[in-house]
């Protein structure tokens, strides 16, 4: 296992707000994928969705994934569909120990619905505000067509009862145990 901290999970779980914390819990640097997407890209997540595609954001995603990688002592955030792509995952774990950050549907769509309660004001979640008809049951359909690759993670925690400390207390724990001589 490689000298990262990779947070994977689907959207509303907390990962920028838990790798924020995991990050300043063991003095490392925190990155956020998206955030280095809309750095790069110079338009936000549903621009790039909405101008080029989820493709061409995708493409985005695995090259500033590919960058980050070649750091180490880093808590990164990543994006909720960054698992869909086989070399992501496979980056991911040569470089580092991989968390999953896990809630219920119902969770997700509370927190996605009161976005302030998770990370203040914060960008679309492109896949999940398509001005669907059912929120919940595309939140739903797209946890269970990601659930196995979520799976892969090294160690999940299940946020939904849990504050953002707990978390990241317990993702450092995960790292203490997976990763102790790193």
């Amino acid at each position: 296992m490689g000298p990262n901290i990779y947070l994977i999970g689907f959207s509303g779980t907390g990962k920028s707000t838990v790798g924020a914390m995991t990050a300043d819990m063991l003095g490392w640097i925190f990155l956020d994928t998206d955030e280095m997407i809309v750095s790069q890209a110079g338009r936000s997540i549903a621009e790039i969705f909405q101008e080029d595609g989820e493709s061409a954001f995708r493409q985005l995603e695995r090259s500033a994934l590919e960058s980050i990688s070649r750091g180490q002592r880093q808590v990164v955030s990543t994006g909720g569909g960054i698992v869909i792509d086989e070399r992501n995952r496979r980056v991911m774990e040569a470089t580092g120990v991989i968390v999953c950050l896990e809630a219920r549907a119902d969770t997700i769509y509370h927190r996605l619905s009161n976005p302030a309660e998770i990370d203040g004001p914060q960008a679309v979640r492109p896949l999940l505000l398509l001005l669907h008809s059912d929120p919940l049951r595309r939140i739903t359909s797209l946890k269970t067509d990601r659930q196995a690759l979520y799976a892969q993670a090294h160690w999940t925690i299940h946020t939904d009862r849990l504050s953002a400390a707990e978390v990241a207390s317990e993702a450092v724990r995960a790292w203490n145990r997976l990763a102790p001589n790193a």
